[in-house]
């Protein structure tokens, strides 16, 4: 019954598991393999596969160029392995993206709420492809140093700016209390400087790569310096409320191996013990890695490049702490790809020319064309499968989430004969050939009824015209079943232009015995604002056979809503009501 639990969905909800891992790995493979197998035989036919990663340009490649590639590409590899958690469907834009619309601009705002309706619209969907996609551009960078490779560094580049911008907020960098060892700037806009090196011809790589990047970084970390020393971002208090002892409390709460947490642990104590002090080595660290970035580029120094690499490795493991548990993550946060990128501009790499090949470039070249096939199957298949649900109806994914599966039943469904809203008798199944869905309201309900009559209204709003369908509800509040409190419900929750919409009452001894013919609990004492019901709608088809039983907690986001009307209106199309 409404109102008695918290209207809370499991993120692991074991339907929509199911749902999201065959869509992975059955209906997603079988597509995938459709599509590489095309491939394979168009880059076979046009001999593309005796050519491949064999480009004067490919086999040219600064060497700093390939372990970017690598790099990168097995940090997208990671990305892509972590969509396929159990939780991402039902989790993702609730609990990762919401949270990072605070204190957005309204533009950004408006923005990223429209992802997480699109995503919240259209969850297995998305979360397939945006797997599948991951994947297929990190085992594309991991092997191709050609124009596949340059191609899909553009793409690579490009998704991780929407995500930077829309799954981030923007890196977080309009939240209070942002800070480096958080992740700010965020971890994608890393990936986006990665992907526009991996796309530029290998000549400018190799001419700019190196001083632009660690002079990027060198401007990255002053800001970063100056946010750490902000007094309103807490990393000066001691105690249980400096910033970095809060941080590494919540985050080893999460599961994971103890001896991380442990070590999490203990920085955090460290912090907290420190105050001030532990703030000021952070400060001092991000300054003299700014400074030695920026003069290495000159003086060809080395050792700016591994104090910044050390340090991020260490505050990755004690202060993101890995950023990989809790069932939700989706990248290795900041840290990592700013190791990275410090690693490959490193003075040592500049200049060098390509690595020593270990193996006949016959056999890397059709090994790698047959990854790279595979992969590009990836790619495409998730930019036409996420492309579409843009334009496709709501998934019923939230509405089984929140439900369970509507039940399908048989028999002659309860008749009864109350008095609808224009104060004229209405027998249920009395228009010959109309199919009725049938539900329970309480004209004075604010909360789940309200709900409910939307998604009438949008249901009715999507059928044609000429639909073959009755819409009845039975008044469901044993002290305002009057005419007047029918009527007043319907003026203001948009029933009004409702086709065939028949909200019907009688006397209080009638109304109950339908309740109790189609099992729904009303419970309601004289002074309560409204009533406690079961949430339930029911179809009944032309013959009068009771065809579907449908549970109907209404969630109250548009996306879920969006999801119930999916639902019904699949279920109205099985009794032929289009």
């Amino acid at each position: 019954m409404p109102g008695m639990s918290p209207k809370s969905i499991d993120l692991t909800n074991s339907l929509i598991v199911s749902m999201f891992r065959h869509s992975l790995f059955v209906t997603g493979v079988l597509w995938l393999t459709g599509l590489a197998v095309v491939l394979m035989l168009v880059v076979a036919l046009t001999r593309v596969i005796l050519r491949f990663n064999l480009s004067e340009e490919g086999l040219d490649e600064p060497r700093a160029r390939t372990y970017l590639r690598w790099a990168f590409g097995a940090i997208w590899l990671i990305d892509g392995i972590l969509q396929f958690q159990a939780s991402m469907p039902l989790g993702l834009a609730n609990n990762v993206v919401a949270p990072t619309t605070v204190n957005t601009p309204s533009w950004l705002h408006a923005l990223m709420e429209h992802g997480i309706y699109l995503w919240n619209s259209h969850p297995i969907t998305l979360a397939v492809g945006v797997a599948w996609l991951q994947i297929g551009i990190g085992l594309i960078l991991l092997v191709s140093n050609g124009r596949t490779g340059r191609i899909v560094g553009g793409v690579s580049a490009v998704w991780a700016a929407l995500i930077w911008l829309i799954g981030n907020g923007a890196g977080g960098i309009f939240i209070s209390g942002a800070s480096f060892l958080f992740g700010w700037p965020g971890a994608t806009l890393f990936y986006v400087v990665a992907g526009a090196w991996l796309f530029v011809k290998p000549d400018t790589f190799r001419r700019f790569f190196s001083t632009v990047t660690l002079r990027f970084l060198s401007v990255v970390l002053v800001f970063a310096a100056l946010l750490q020393s902000l007094p309103s971002n807490e990393f000066w208090h001691g105690g249980n409320s400096n910033a970095l002892t809060a941080m590494t409390t919540f985050m080893t709460g999460i599961a994971q191996p103890h001896w991380l947490a442990w070590a999490a642990r203990h920085v955090g104590s460290l912090s907290a013990s420190m105050g001030g002090g532990f703030n000021l080595v952070v400060i001092m660290w991000l300054l003299v890695c700014a400074g030695g970035l920026w003069m290495s580029v000159e003086r060809r120094w080395s050792w700016p490049v591994w104090t910044l690499v050390v340090g991020c490795v260490f505050f990755w493991f004690v202060t993101e702490d890995t950023a990989l548990f809790g069932g939700l993550a989706t990248d290795v946060n900041s840290l990592i790809p700013v190791a990275v990128l410090a690693g490959c501009a490193s003075s040592k790499l500049r200049g060098l020319g390509p690595r020593e090949r270990r193996f006949p470039r016959e056999i890397t070249s059709s090994a790698g064309a047959v990854v790279a096939t595979f992969s590009s199957a990836m790619i495409l298949f998730s930019a036409v499968t996420m492309a579409g649900a843009t334009f496709a109806s709501a998934e019923t994914t939230l509405y089984e989430a929140q439900n369970g599966p509507a039940s399908a039943t048989t028999g002659q469904a309860p008749t009864f004969t109350l008095t609808d809203q224009f104060n004229k008798t209405y027998s249920l199944g009395e228009h010959p050939g109309r199919v009725t869905l049938l539900t329970f309201l309480d004209p004075r309900c604010w909360t789940d009824c309200p709900l409910l009559a939307q998604q009438l209204e949008h249901v009715r709003a999507q059928l044609s015209a000429n639909a073959q369908l009755d819409i009845v509800a039975v008044a469901a509040d044993p002290y305002h079943e009057k005419l007047s409190d029918l009527r007043n419900f319907i003026a203001t929750r948009g029933l009004t232009n409702v086709k065939n919409f028949y909200y019907v009452t009688g006397k209080l001894s009638d109304v109950r015995k339908v309740w109790n013919k189609y099992g729904i609990g009303v419970s309601m004492t004289r002074t309560d604002k409204m009533s406690i019901h079961s949430d339930f709608m029911f179809i009944i088809n032309a013959k009068g056979s009771l065809r579907w039983i449908i549970p109907d907690d209404p969630l109250s986001s548009s996306s879920g809503q969006a999801s119930a009307v999916s639902e019904l209106r699949s279920l109205l199309a099985s009794v032929n009501v289009h």
